[in-house]
């Protein structure tokens, strides 16, 4: 074989060889990732369905694991089905690992489930603290807020009833209460007629019966939906309302299931007894779980803006819940504020005043956080029926949207999957009986396919809110010799974010200490000290005792405060500004 023919073959080969070796080379990753999130996670969720407690609790496990140095888990205590309140700290822990300096931070406190059947409010929360985490680095914005703030994130402050929602047969409705054993119907029994899930599928849904002389029949075009008739129009069938029989035989059905209390009723800020408001249980923090949940907020004071999620109906919601309270006007003004951004975020979401425009609530925690905490607090009721069309109803899209567009949407973007289709089964009193209707995972909740949406744009509005809150800082100091040993220190104090250092609500009750303004200087005496809003002190209030520590009743939103001190000495001169809900900022300057 001549020599050139080797070198043929051995081309042949070599690039043989090459071609399987780039073949089964790693891929290279895409730089072609979505925007807004992170392309490869350390602890990669799915932000398309919902977990049960177990699951929930791995998820806040594993984020507290991959990123030590940002969150840190800790159990308040166990539920009263033993099961653990979970709070998660998110913060640079390398920046403030002593908590002292986190409690000198401003603090953004977030809960969800405290309604349990309200399911996607423990979703929002866990998406929250898992995108705080995986895009601190990644995120501009997202890095200088855990630089800047702390963020105290409880998911289920109703555990034992998330589990009973998702793993026992209920109704999208169900049980919106805690699970301590109540005789509703006071016979001495307790909990002893609840639902009877007739089929074993998991969903309580109506019962129906043929009846000639019923007062429903089946829509036109959807058939799965019982309309009223008409005056004098024959009807088809009967309701005989949620599934369930007779259990204790006393001539009512379902009158004595899990519950009865409620507690978003239990809050000590504006609460009445059971014949005021309705789940109000024994006494104010009677339920344990709020005990535990109030304790730690009120062991934080540096708290100074809150987010409580529910579902539905989609609404930013502040108080007061009761009509006979009133919030304080400059306060109502920082709400405003905020929420008009919350509704460019959250497209379909009313703004809304609790008593005015929805109902009374008495014994709150939206109140009890800003009334006796003097933190800002809103409430989002999570998903909107606005989103199964992307327009309102002509009623408005109420809670749960028109009956119509819900059988719709369930036909044309969820197949007929949202709903149990009527069927026969035998029932131990009534014998054969029809049972559907709607499942208990939705309605209330989103679908898959916008269940991430609605956590992404409610966490955008709670970041927006914490990014406001207060943020004291030191603009300037100067320094002026007027002669005979004085020199004259006039000190700029700011604040950049909406949120004042101190809400009216705060300063007329006094909640929290008075802002302080200090010269740190022991070796300066202070004759004098005063404080204006005019640079020129024109009209300035001299606190005559201790002028060393400038007392403030707070720093506006978007403003500042001057303070000037003459003191016999000379500079350099230190200054150190301390806010219970706004932080702490030092400058020194000659």
């Amino acid at each position: 074989m001549r020599l050139h023919q080797w070198f043929a073959i051995l081309a042949c080969l070599l690039f043989t060889v090459t071609g399987e070796i780039q073949s089964y080379a790693a891929p290279k990753k895409s730089v072609y990732q979505p925007v807004g999130a992170p392309a490869d996670p350390k602890v990669d969720v799915r932000w398309n369905r919902f977990y049960n407690f177990s699951d929930a609790s791995n998820i806040l496990k594993q984020i507290a694991k991959a990123h030590p140095k940002l969150a840190k888990l800790q159990s308040l205590g166990k539920s009263y089905g033993k099961r653990d309140m979970w709070v998660m700290t998110i913060t640079n822990f390398v920046k403030r690992p002593k908590k002292e300096q986190q409690r000198a931070t401003p603090a953004f406190w977030i809960d969800g489930g405290i309604h349990a059947n309200e399911t996607q409010s423990v979703e929002v929360t866990l998406y929250t603290a898992w995108y705080l985490c995986e895009m601190y680095g990644r995120s501009e914005f997202i890095t200088r807020l855990l630089d800047e703030r702390v963020f105290y994130i409880a998911p289920m402050l109703s555990p034992d009833a998330r589990d009973a929602h998702m793993n026992e047969p209920n109704t999208t409705h169900s049980p919106r209460t805690g699970m301590r054993p109540v005789d509703d119907d006071r016979d001495g029994k307790v909990d002893e007629d609840g639902y009877d899930d007739l089929d074993k599928d998991g969903h309580i849904v109506q019962m129906r019966i043929k009846d000639p002389h019923g007062r429903y029949k089946a829509h036109a075009e959807y058939p799965q939906l019982m309309v009223r008739v008409k005056d004098g129009e024959k009807g088809e069938y009967t309701l005989l309302g949620n599934e369930g029989f007779d259990n204790d035989g006393d001539g009512k059905v379902n009158e004595d299931g899990d519950g009865y209390y409620d507690p978003n009723r239990d809050w000590a800020w504006n609460w009445q007894p059971g014949h005021v408001q309705r789940g109000a249980h024994r006494y104010p923090f009677s339920v344990k779980e709020n005990r535990m949940i109030a304790d730690f907020i009120m062991a934080h004071p540096n708290i100074a803006g809150a987010q409580s999620y529910h579902n539905t109906g989609g609404m930013i919601l502040r108080g007061p819940g009761a009509k006979t309270d009133r919030y304080e006007r400059a306060d109502i003004a920082v709400y405003d504020r905020i929420a008009k951004a919350g509704k460019d975020m959250l497209p379909g979401y009313r703004y809304m005043n609790i008593a005015e425009e929805l109902y009374e609530v008495h014994g709150g925690s939206v109140d009890w956080i800003y009334g006796m905490q003097g933190a800002f607090c809103y409430t989002n009721e999570l998903f909107t029926p606005f989103n199964y069309f992307r327009h309102a109803s002509e009623d408005g899209h109420g809670f749960f949207g028109d009956s119509e567009e819900r059988h719709k949407f369930n036909k044309l973007l969820l197949f007929g999957d949202g709903f149990v289709k009527w069927h026969e089964v035998d029932h131990p009193q009534y014998g054969k009986v029809e049972v559907g209707g709607f499942k208990k995972n939705w309605i209330r909740q989103p679908p898959s396919f916008l269940l991430e949406e609605e956590c992404h744009r409610n966490m955008a509005f709670t970041l927006f809110h914490a990014d406001q809150m207060p943020k004291v800082g030191i603009e300037s100091i100067q320094a002026k010799d007027i002669g005979g040993g004085l020199t004259q220190v006039t000190v700029t104090v700011v604040n950049d974010r909406i949120t004042p250092t101190r809400a009216a609500v705060d300063i007329k009750r006094g909640i929290t200490a008075p802002d302080r303004v200090t010269l740190v200087n022991k070796e300066v005496k202070v004759i004098l000290g005063m404080t204006d809003s005019d640079p020129l002190f024109r009209s300035p209030s001299e606190q005559k005792h201790h002028p060393r520590v400038m007392k403030l009743r707070s720093v506006p939103g978007q403003g500042h405060v001057h303070v000037r001190w003459l003191v016999k000495g000379k500079g350099p001169f230190t200054v150190r500004v301390e806010s219970v809900k706004g932080g702490v900022a030092e400058m020194s300057g000659k």
